[in-house]
């Protein structure tokens, strides 16, 4: 199996300077306090979500072996907002049986903790599976037209949650975990893109999946956006904080 038309991260390193969610909106600024952004010589690579002070989840394949800092509080990648807060990520655990596409999931330990106020907030983790047809956002710093367009600020998007047998029949050769939930916008072209990886999937409020991987075109329903399943990884994620 090739997976070069799904590994949202590549994008970055082809020289695109920032990413953007493809179809959204601006999000109200600072709407979304639990956002963090992963960032390498001050350059977005990936999204994550602030789980503890000390601790941002996002996905594992967002893993580079370099030096990460992560930014909380911002709204616009660019501006020198006074609300932001950038620490540098002491150690990445990313789930030891990550493999390409399964358990796409990573929890990075921060060199402080972070100082929560109302920019800058944690967000809880869904417990249970997310119901079919359920309205959940999406968020991140990605590509807004998949063609290494810039966006401004924050992006959000409103995706309805689809049955897996679904997502399975379109995918068809790549195989979808019970570990993973499927997404769509509402409309074709709608959905994340290259640099929103490890991003979250909120539902209710809380952190219901972490941005994986999507087809060759961003917001193609022929192929869902594919995200990792928080609520399978809880037990792993509460071992990971318990021993750190």
């Amino acid at each position: 199996m090739t997976f070069t038309f799904i590994l949202l991260l590549l994008c970055a390193f082809w020289g695109a300077e920032g990413t953007w969610i493809v179809g959204g909106k601006d999000a109200v600024p600072h709407s979304r306090p639990y956002m963090a952004s992963l960032q390498i010589e001050r350059q977005h690579i990936c999204g994550g979500v602030l789980i503890r002070e000390d601790f941002v989840l996002t996905a594992a394949h967002c893993d580079l072996m370099i030096p990460f800092t992560v930014v909380l509080g911002a709204d616009t990648l660019e501006a020198n907002e006074p609300t932001k807060q950038s620490l540098r990520v002491l150690r990445s655990f990313p789930h030891p049986n990550y493999n390409e596409l399964a358990n796409d999931i990573m929890l990075l330990k921060l060199s402080s903790r972070a100082n929560l106020t109302k920019e800058v907030q944690l967000i809880s983790l869904k417990s249970d599976r997310v119901k079919t047809g359920s309205s959940c956002i999406t968020a991140g710093w990605g590509d807004i037209a998949d063609n290494r367009t810039l966006a401004n600020r924050l992006q959000e998007l409103n995706v309805t949650v689809m049955a897996p047998r679904t997502c399975q029949r379109r995918w068809r050769e790549v195989p979808i975990a019970r570990s993973m939930v499927c997404s769509m916008g509402s409309r074709n072209r709608q959905g994340f893109c290259s640099g929103d990886s490890g991003g979250p999937l909120v539902c209710d409020g809380a952190s219901a999946g972490v941005v994986s991987f999507s087809g060759r075109r961003c917001g193609d329903q022929r192929t869902p956006d594919v995200y990792t399943r928080v609520a399978s990884f809880r037990q792993w994620i509460e071992k990971v904080l318990t021993e750190n």
